[in-house]
């Protein structure tokens, strides 16, 4: 399996059927990323570029999951297949018997 970082420019102005997609969008990326499609999804504070990995076989592979976003026909976007992804997960600690 391979990955890819897909990063995507967003509309400079959001319309009313963009943003009544959001619910949409957070249900489907929640979706991914529980099925382990995607590895991380990250939003800029200006609101104007997301970055998503994306795990798959091939780019067309990775494209195809980014297809299914509701928000997929208002990106413009360049994917970048990924030579390593190091992320610092949150780990719970060891429990302790005593």
């Amino acid at each position: 399996m391979n990955q890819y970082m897909i990063e995507i420019k967003l509309p400079a102005v959001f319309t009313q059927e963009f943003l009544e997609l959001i619910p949409q969008q957070i249900s489907t990326v929640n979706d991914l990323m529980r099925d382990g499609s995607i590895s991380s999804y990250t939003l800029n504070m200006d609101r104007s570029k997301l970055w998503t990995v994306v795990n798959a076989e091939t780019e067309m592979g990775a494209e195809s999951i980014i297809q299914v976003m509701p928000l997929y026909k208002f990106y413009k976007y360049n994917i970048h297949e990924l030579m390593f992804n190091n992320i610092n997960s949150f780990v719970f600690p060891a429990l302790s018997l005593n």
